[in-house]
């Protein structure tokens, strides 16, 4: 075939080298699709991942991104994990149990020098600014 000007080609060849083309498209566009579901699966695991690394389940996150429950999904309660909730002795309507810092624990932490983000903070800041109690 005649690779060369197009408007040299004819109709047969033409046609010829379009069917290829549109060919080499769709088998593309299949890879491409593949390729795209395989990067949600591995997006997904890294998120499982790094939820995981924080100590959370996905069901607690997924309930904070959904603002609901999602269905179908029920709690083994015979493993549910208690955790210890947090009071702030010197008002009890502050309480921390696990996740999101409150802002009022924020505050307090800034308040005698500790970082917020910084993991061993906040656990210095439980130990010696709260009192712990379990549910």
């Amino acid at each position: 075939m005649n690779d060369g000007n197009v408007e040299e080609l004819s109709v047969e060849e033409l046609s010829e080298r379009l069917m290829r083309i549109e060919n080499d498209r769709a088998v593309l566009e299949q890879a491409l699709e593949a390729r795209r579901e395989q990067a949600k699966h591995e997006l997904a695991q890294e998120i499982r991942d790094l939820i995981e690394a924080r100590g959370y389940t996905l069901d607690e996150i997924l309930e904070l991104l959904h603002g609901r429950r999602r269905r179908g999904t029920q709690r083994n309660t015979t493993t549910s994990r208690v955790y210890p909730k947090y009071v702030d002795p010197d008002n009890p309507k502050n309480v921390y149990k696990r996740g999101v810092l409150p802002g009022w624990m924020k505050e307090k932490m800034a308040a005698n020098n500790l970082d917020p983000s910084n993991l061993e903070h906040r656990k210095i800041f439980k130990e010696q600014y709260l009192r712990r109690e379990m549910e």
